[in-house]
């Protein structure tokens, strides 16, 4: 019986192996990956191709939530020109001035 209890020891043991093999295999890939990774955006933002992120604090936060609404509003009012006015050159009409109140109101969103 301690024969048969030592194989089966010793059979869990090599599959534990290999999964612990995997699981550092995985790992080293991953930061590898997190590495390269690190190193493409330094060198993008050394470039000035890539911001460092987005800014955060207070005004950043009202912006945010001014262009929020700004863009909610202008959905909806788009919504409504689709519902009430069955011909296509209206529509496109509301597109294009929405795109460009958005433009506008974007600017004096601070």
């Amino acid at each position: 019986m301690s024969k048969e209890r030592a194989r089966r020891r010793e059979v869990r043991e090599a599959e534990a192996a290999v999964k612990a093999q995997a699981r550092a295999e995985a790992d080293a890939r991953a930061a590898d990956q997190r590495a390269r990774k690190a190193a493409r955006d330094a060198r993008l933002r050394r470039l000035g191709l890539k911001s460092a992120g987005r800014p955060t604090g207070i005004i950043a936060e009202r912006r945010r939530s001014r262009v929020r609404a700004i863009v909610g509003l202008l959905l909806f009012a788009q919504i409504v020109v689709w519902l009430v006015r069955p011909d296509w050159q209206a529509r496109f009409g509301a597109l294009v001035i929405s795109a460009f109140v958005f433009l506008v109101a974007s600017v004096f969103a601070l």
